[in-house]
């Protein structure tokens, strides 16, 4: 059973149901000005730990150089509670000695936080109105506007943020850069590049927007004890949205195995791709699959390609099928005594061209388990998604791209401006559960439940690294076939482990160095 930190490490939430909850904190008997206290101690506790690693990275000092007492700390203070956090920060680093100034441009401010503000210019604590009269200072701390912001910001505050972020100075945001949208992660006219963003009590949706991820730099849960009970009852009638996590995504493997088993228990799965324009899609897919531990892998591909398979996947059971005058596969022929009905899931697509039109249709009328990519995916667009699948008596796993989601839903809102929303919407449409690739990959069911890998590489946008994600995810499906495993949890899981995969590759040899084929030789270095 998950423990409670588990479980509010993997909650997101929107803007609207964090009120919910907070709300029914405050009603239990919270005082706001207890919960302030709580958070900002956390913050400013975590910011004198964090001098030692990200400020030393920051200016390029020596290892053993502390970030000493007496550094200056410029706190940027907004009308609300946020602004509230900030100043509470602003108290207790000064009481630790670090000089601390206080930039606060706003003439109307929350009871709570104007009371803070108070107290602070008691202190002896500078504080400043304009922009152009800020000292210089080692570190920012923003607390202009926290959740909740949906208004563009506008002159003069639009012009401070913008003139902060030219300065070469690391910035460290409370709960969420100011001016970014927190439901869709968009920027509202103008917002903070954040070195570094402090998420409070639970992750907020923005945390996993493509467009969102240039502004809040490294990110980190600032866990303030919120009740289980509060979470649960917020979220308990809306579909859930969370981030998947190590321990989670490991949980969901195939492992371990029991001790009596043989290959045919362990999943069969068909792959069906490439051709003689792309072969390599074939190999890539196929090698993903072969890491995924699947008992039994079979591979369709054009005649003319089954010598190269076999090269690469020894193991594998390579079949050779008639091909057309373009070298795309023409008729699945499989061996005797064998159907599409033999297989415990099916993944079609890399590398085929749009000539497999006919393979695509033919699969897609099988009632086995189908993960359907590239061109695959070009040619379901074709037929028309949504109720092409809604036929479907088998689960269907779509993994597009940005480009390849919108002609398969074209009208299913913009993908780029909220991704969690716009895939909540294809999977319901079509009842198949979707994977959105991006930096921040989403993956829905068609009940709206959504899965979020909150990490990943640049390194991974290589042609090819969707193959392997593929192979990976049709390995990991066709051996929890027999198992009680929600689907979406395996595509999540797959998708997991190809993204760490890349993560750690990166690591090893920068961003430039992870092609395809690299790739799969680190997926086993990922569960190690």
């Amino acid at each position: 059973m998950q423990n409670r930190q588990e479980k509010i490490s993997q909650v997101v939430v929107t803007a609207g149901q964090m009120r919910d909850i907070e709300d029914r904190i405050f009603a239990a008997g919270m005082p706001v000005v207890a919960l302030m206290e709580k958070v900002a101690g956390l913050i400013a506790r975590r910011i004198q730990e964090m001098p030692s690693t990200l400020l030393q990275k920051a200016y390029s000092f020596p290892s053993n150089t502390p970030f000493l007492r007496g550094s200056r700390v410029g706190i940027l203070v907004g009308p609300g509670h946020n602004g509230g956090d900030a100043l509470v920060v602003a108290r207790e680093l000064y009481f630790r000695g670090y000089e601390v100034w206080i930039y606060s441009p706003f003439s109307k401010l929350k009871e709570l936080t104007s009371q803070h503000l108070q107290y602070a210019q008691s202190l002896g604590i500078p504080i400043y109105e304009t922009i152009e009269q800020l000292p210089n200072s080692d570190l920012l701390i923003d607390g202009l506007f926290g959740f909740g912001l949906e208004r563009n910001l506008t002159v003069p505050i639009a012009s401070a943020i913008n003139q902060l972020n030219e300065l070469s100075v690391p910035i460290y945001s409370i709960d969420l850069p100011s001016g970014l949208h927190t439901d869709t992660g968009v920027v509202l006219g103008t917002a903070i590049r954040a070195t570094h963003t402090f998420c409070l009590g639970l992750w907020k949706l923005a945390f996993f927007q493509d467009q969102a991820l240039e502004y809040l730099g490294k990110a980190e849960l600032i866990d303030f004890d919120i009740p289980l009970a509060d979470v649960e009852a917020v979220l308990k009638n809306a579909p859930s949205i969370k981030r998947i996590t190590p321990a989670t995504a490991l949980a969901n493997l195939p492992l371990p195995r029991p001790p009596v088993t043989h290959k045919y228990k362990e999943g069969h799965l068909l792959l069906i791709c490439g051709s003689r324009r792309y072969a390599g899609g074939a190999i890539l897919t196929g090698l993903g699959a072969r890491a995924s531990g699947v008992g039994m892998l079979s591979i369709a591909v054009p005649e003319s390609l089954k010598s190269l398979l076999v090269s690469h996947l020894p193991e594998a059971l390579i079949v050779g099928c008639p091909e057309t005058e373009t070298g795309a596969i023409a008729h699945l022929q499989l061996p005797e005594n064998t159907d599409l009905s033999s297989f415990n899931a099916i993944a079609c697509g890399p590398g085929l061209t749009r000539d497999a039109t006919p393979i695509v249709q033919e699969v897609i009328e099988s009632e086995r388990p189908l993960i359907l990519d590239a061109d695959a995916l070009n040619i379901l667009a074709q037929m028309g998604a949504i109720a092409t699948l809604k036929k479907r008596l088998a689960v269907t796993v779509l993994t597009p791209h940005t480009g390849e989601f919108e002609r398969l839903f074209p009208d299913v809102p913009d993908a780029k401006h909220d991704r969690v929303k716009a895939v909540q919407s294809a999977a319901g449409q079509s009842g198949a559960v979707v994977l959105l690739k991006g930096a921040r990959t989403a993956i829905a069911n068609p009940e709206g439940a959504v899965w979020i890998i909150s990490e990943s590489t640049p390194a991974l946008a290589r042609g090819g690294s969707g193959d392997v994600l593929t192979g990976l995810l049709g390995g990991l499906l066709a051996q929890a076939a027999t198992k009680q495993i929600p689907i979406e949890d395996i595509v999540a899981t797959a998708a997991w482990w190809h993204s760490q995969a890349g993560i750690i590759a990166a690591q090893e040899r920068t961003e430039l160095g992870v092609d395809a084929f690299t790739l799969t030789q680190y997926l086993l270095k990922a569960l190690t």
